[in-house]
């Protein structure tokens, strides 16, 4: 059974019609789908290694010659890749 729902028209408050329901929850599944995306750009971003980091990193790696600041960053990437996987 679909819930009621009403709009405002004219000054007064009316029933939606089916089509009119049916509308809205579609409007509102691609809502919430759009906001589940962003969520999850926003968590997963949150918890990466900053850009700093990365650099710091990669310099240790390079230029320094000391690989376990590339390793560390590396493990921290997949494990945040793990708990936030696309799709």
């Amino acid at each position: 059974m679909i819930e009621k729902k009403y709009k405002f028209s004219d000054g007064k408050i009316v029933e939606l019609t089916t089509a009119e329901i049916s509308e809205v929850e579609s409007r509102e599944e691609i809502e919430a789908e759009r906001l589940a995306k962003i969520k999850y750009k926003l968590d997963r971003a949150a918890e990466y290694p900053s850009i700093e980091s990365l650099v710091v990193a990669l310099w240790e790696g390079v230029v320094e010659e000391r690989m376990a600041a590339v390793t560390q960053l590396e493990t921290l990437r997949q494990a945040v890749k793990a708990k936030y996987p696309k799709g």
